[in-house]
């Protein structure tokens, strides 16, 4: 493995200027790091104003470690240039929604440079996506790219009615993440880079980065689908009548505390227990849980952020949670967890020969709450650029970079 302690003075680029990026690139700032701060057009005209005054950063940032940061930063720059950005940084984190991965992508990979490392927060396939379009685009570059099933914290962009304002507040910190390269011949490098990432501190001053098994395990351990997916559709009648009949203000309710019941945890363990089938047909991994980690408030989230058998306090949750909504079916919860995961997991339990029952009624409901069409819409293994393979040809593909035409 090479030696990285170079990269401590290098600044890092931050391709995102939503909750995650500005979260990512303040902690990274607030460690010392130079961060370049880049989104594109139309949203930078919002994501990237109203920093004059610097950007705040804070927050409870429950971990069972206590490891706690905060303070106002103005970042070392921001742009809307990926070229620009791409200059000066060799590692590079992406923490944009898997939507914007492609138009992001595409400005990236011309001006890669051998040795760069990129980061996916949280992956979503984003690592599959990056190397296809590198073999279309006929990039050669060495470069290291890999992806974690989850970003760093749990937190929200403050707002005041319809601004949002120049501050991001953590509820948690996460002490372990899940986190693979593509291919596998780089996880000694793409796990040991985390160190020179402050916005990872908390990680690295915890229980360490867990290696996945491959960039197909962190896919299956992104528990944002088990979670939201059965989260938003069960419990559709209280959000849309929270505001209405409830003697309530809509803007304070969450599927964490209004939704989540024993019941809507039976269907989320369903759902998992379906993507295990199918990561075991694979022979990939996926994060494991017990059974009644399932069952707690806040589900199996405290075990993923914070350790094995770990719950995020009530308290912490019913603060995080009042506000977070979400408000409608037109949500990422579903309009991103659907087509990018519930789908991937349906097209490899065809695949694989594994039958996914709930996971397909969750894509059926959906297709029915939105008039939309998530099995024409969805992620398909061709667009991933792994449909033609068999197993033993994806999983060299995935372990040693050897791709099958």
């Amino acid at each position: 493995m090479k030696d990285l302690p170079y990269l401590k003075n290098k600044p890092i680029a931050v391709f995102g200027a939503g909750g995650i990026g500005k979260a990512m690139a303040a902690d990274c700032t607030l460690s010392g790091q130079d961060v370049i701060l880049c989104d594109l057009e139309p949203f930078a005209e919002s994501t990237l104003s109203n920093l004059e005054n610097g950007f705040k950063f804070h927050g409870a940032q429950t971990n069972k470690f206590g490891f706690f940061r905060e303070g106002t930063v103005n970042f070392y720059k921001t742009t809307t240039s990926v070229k620009e950005a791409m200059e000066e940084a060799e590692i590079i984190i992406v923490a944009v929604p898997a939507v914007g991965h492609k138009t992001f992508f595409s400005q990236m990979i011309p001006n890669l440079r051998d040795g760069q490392i990129i980061h996916v927060f949280p992956d979503n396939y984003g690592t599959l996506l990056f190397r296809k379009m590198m073999r279309e685009m006929k990039s050669t570059k060495d470069i290291v790219i890999g992806g974690w099933s989850s970003a760093p914290y749990g937190s929200r962009i403050e707002s005041e009615g319809p601004f949002l304002l120049p501050s991001t507040r953590i509820f948690y910190r996460a002490v372990t993440l899940r986190g693979a390269a593509l291919p596998m011949t780089d996880q000694g490098v793409f796990l040991e880079s985390v160190k020179y990432i402050g916005a990872m501190d908390a990680i690295t001053n915890g229980l360490g980065p867990v290696g996945g098994n491959t960039v197909m395990d962190t896919g299956f351990s992104n528990v944002n689908p088990i979670l939201h997916c059965p989260g938003v559709i069960l419990g559709v009648g209280a959000m849309e009548n929270y505001g209405l009949i409830y003697g309530e203000n809509k803007k304070d309710f969450s599927i964490y505390c209004h939704v989540y019941s024993p019941t809507v945890s039976k269907v989320q363990h369903q759902v998992y227990k379906e993507e295990c089938k199918i990561a075991d047909a694979m022979e990939v991994g996926i994060q494991e849980f017990d059974d009644e980690e399932f069952y707690s408030r806040s589900n199996i989230l405290g075990s993923e952020y914070m350790g094995k058998g770990m719950n995020v306090p009530y308290e912490e949750v019913y603060d995080m949670a009042l506000g977070t909504g979400p408000f409608s079916v037109n949500h990422r919860y579903l309009t991103e967890d659907i087509p990018i995961g519930c789908h991937v997991f349906h097209e490899l339990g065809k695949k694989y020969g594994v039958k996914t029952p709930t996971i397909d009624s969750m894509i059926n409901l959906a297709n029915a709450m939105l008039d939309r069409d998530f099995y024409e819409e969805g992620y398909t293994l061709e667009y991933l650029g792994v449909g033609h393979m068999d197993k033993e040809e994806l999983l060299e593909y995935l372990n040693n970079g050897t791709y099958q035409e």
